[in-house]
């Protein structure tokens, strides 16, 4: 099959040809129809954090049409369309019953999607409704991680919510404040690739005030923030976010940052702020980010930017590491 490896940090990708993949007792094979490229995956090949190796074929945000099936494998049928749940997991422990996957003991990270075919097991594949598209299926990972990131936040009907980062997380999160009841929601970035895109996943405002960061956000929502959502990683924003808040507030991190950061405790303790991280999601979140955009929530759709071929993904990965209008491309194998 045709694939696109890693080859080792800060090296390009490669587009070339692997075996195609066999599936193992209680596994299954799936067509993959969409990948998205997400900005962790850009992280990956760039920083000894994440553990990448050369020849492992990255891409967590897939769906695609069932193809094969492995000795003793349930479920899932050939020719049925899937979202693949991108946690690896047993599906049987007590954390796998409850949906809770990422603290099952044989959690990990699911890759495989820049390649035509990838390996996954059944409790990780979510039927596709007949009206989503492959497409659709490629964005419920994304949506179900800042879905997760509300639900930790306790965010409750009127609240004010300021989001810090405008990528996909970002608009995600503001997708679903204004879904489930923010009074008013603020983006907040240091450029304006995605001003317009904001506004109408949700956001009231888009604040641009590298200089004077805090009033401008504190202008826009008409006070300070009841939760500010940090969806950049990027050392710093945790100290911003502490002055951004409201005392009693909460600021929800849900940006990877694998750099050591500094913040003021002694200025978040005298507000009684709450810190609280947010990795992943549960089943019950991924289904219901896939019940969203079947129920006819349609501004998700437009994160997508952009579909590329396999044998485009190399350059085009490339390019993604330098800011442009560019939201969530898709790889379409």
């Amino acid at each position: 099959m045709k694939a696109v490896t890693f080859q080792g940090l800060h090296t390009p990708l490669a587009f070339e040809e692997i075996p195609d993949p066999t599936p193992g007792e209680g596994e299954l094979v799936v067509k993959v129809g969409r990948c998205g490229i997400c900005g962790s995956d850009l992280h990956m090949t760039e920083d000894a954090a994440y553990g990448c190796k050369h020849g492992d074929i990255l891409g967590h945000e897939f769906a695609g049409e069932v193809v094969a099936l492995g000795k003793n494998t349930t479920g899932p049928k050939v020719g049925d369309l899937v979202s693949v749940i991108p946690l690896r997991s047993c599906g049987g422990c007590e954390p796998c019953r409850k949906g809770e996957v990422q603290w099952c003991t044989g959690f990990g990270l699911q890759g495989g999607g820049y390649a035509e075919y990838a390996v996954t097991r059944p409790n990780q594949c979510v039927p596709l409704p007949a009206d989503l598209t492959l497409a659709d299926g490629a964005l419920i990972e994304p949506l179900a991680v800042a879905l997760h990131g509300i639900n930790l936040s306790g965010m409750k009907t009127g609240d004010k919510v300021l989001v810090l980062g405008a990528g996909p997380i970002g608009l995600a999160v503001a997708f679903w404040a204004r879904r489930l009841g923010a009074s008013r929601v603020a983006v907040q970035d240091i450029a304006t690739y995605q001003q317009e895109r904001a506004l109408e996943m949700g956001a009231d405002a888009f604040v641009v005030d590298p200089a004077n960061p805090v009033a401008s956000a504190e202008t826009a929502l008409g006070g300070k923030a009841d939760i500010v959502f940090e969806c950049v990683g990027v050392p710093g924003l945790i100290a911003q976010a502490v002055e951004q808040v409201r005392p009693r507030g909460t600021i929800l991190l849900l940006g990877l940052c694998t750099k050591p950061d500094t913040f003021n405790s002694f200025a978040m303790l005298s507000k009684e702020v709450r810190l609280v991280t947010s990795a992943f999601f549960t089943v019950q979140e991924y289904e219901a980010a896939l019940k969203a955009l079947e129920s006819g929530a349609v501004t998700p759709r437009v994160m997508v930017t952009g579909t590329i071929t396999l044998a485009e993904t190399p350059a085009v990965y490339e390019a993604l590491k330098h800011r442009t209008q560019q939201c969530k491309v898709m790889i379409a194998p």
